[in-house]
């Protein structure tokens, strides 16, 4: 005989009789508390990839032209090549001479293809790692940093070969209406160099380092400066709060990891002498930069990428907090 007392749905089953009576009703219960927990987590997992695509989706509409210009400092190879740019206003006059206002928009396609899966994989992917790090002896502040390096790993290697196609866009200084669609240039590539790493899936190793220092600090800073930093109860105040912490944390961020943007720029953007491959890998090619550049050409872009990245930065995780929030509410 036994005596079981199981407390569920505020009711109490009580069980007098053999142990494998006991055992069918907890069996019984399980599978009642159970039912529900699939269709809970497909519910959260669906906020969190139409939160983060939506974030991702609003910065890249928003951003973009910025980008264009951050490339195009990135690819050019000091004061002796022509297409030299001599500053920040002088770069937004000749594209906007040459190229008219759509040539602050080339490449957007690709980015706008690969942003919603691109920020819903980073967003989601985010909030699985920092569940799986609660389980490791890591502290809570650390554990976000290190949930941020794996999301940042996971969205490289899905948006790399879309990164491939926007650089080699951005690169053509041609009129807008004369270059190839997004689509021409893919298979382009394709069929001129394949789908591996000298083709579409070329400049891996930097994508894989630009978006892993990024996100591991980006997370890291925002949530842990975040919570550090009491809320306010009024939401003007607690939006610029928010913010603020965001656009410090994408400005930090964009200055740790732009060596490896620039690294990624020269060996995704045209080679210096057509048919000959001068930039191959991460590492070689930032000493290959700082050896005949000097060191602040790993900085090229850093001021639109900033300009870019730090309210960029702040956007996408606004709209990742508010979104998230309203469908918790609402679904």
């Amino acid at each position: 005989m036994c005596e079981l007392t199981l407390g569920y749905n505020e009711q109490s089953i009580t069980c007098n009789g053999g142990f494998l009576h006991a055992f069918v009703l907890i069996g019984n219960i399980f599978l009642k508390m159970t039912t529900k927990k699939p269709q809970s987590m497909l519910r959260e997992a669906s906020h969190q990839i139409i939160a983060g695509g939506s974030a991702g989706l609003v910065e890249i509409c928003l951003m973009h032209p910025l980008d264009v210009v951050k490339t195009r400092f990135q690819i050019q190879r000091g004061t002796s090549d022509p297409n030299s740019y001599k500053s920040l206003g002088d770069c937004f006059r000749t594209i906007f001479r040459n190229e008219g206002l759509l040539g602050f928009y080339k490449g957007i396609l690709p980015p706008i293809v690969a942003e919603t899966p691109k920020r819903a994989v980073k967003f989601f992917t985010f909030e699985q790692y920092k569940k799986l790090l609660t389980l490791t002896p890591l502290s809570p502040g650390l554990a976000l940093s290190v949930a941020g390096l794996g999301a940042g790993l996971t969205e490289a290697v899905v948006v790399n070969p879309f990164e491939v196609v926007k650089v080699s866009l951005q690169a053509n200084r041609d009129s807008f209406t004369k270059q190839l669609s997004s689509f021409a240039q893919a298979r382009r590539i394709i069929n001129s160099d394949g789908f591996g790493l000298r083709g579409l899936n070329k400049g891996l190793t930097s994508t894989l380092g630009r978006h892993g220092v990024f996100n591991m600090i980006y997370f890291g800073f925002y949530f842990n400066v975040k919570d550090a930093i009491p809320s306010s109860p009024d939401p003007t105040l607690e939006f610029m709060r928010k913010f603020a912490i965001g656009l410090v944390s994408g400005t930090i961020s964009s200055c740790v990891n732009i060596p490896f943007d620039v690294a990624k720029s020269r060996i995704q953007g045209p080679q210096p002498v057509p048919g000959e491959i001068k930039y191959r890998t991460c590492f070689q090619s930032m000493a290959l930069v700082y050896r005949e550049e000097g060191y602040f050409a790993l900085y090229k872009g850093l001021v639109p990428k900033i300009m870019r990245l730090g309210p960029g930065g702040a956007v996408m995780l606004l709209v990742y907090e508010y979104v998230s929030g309203w469908l918790q509410k609402n679904w």
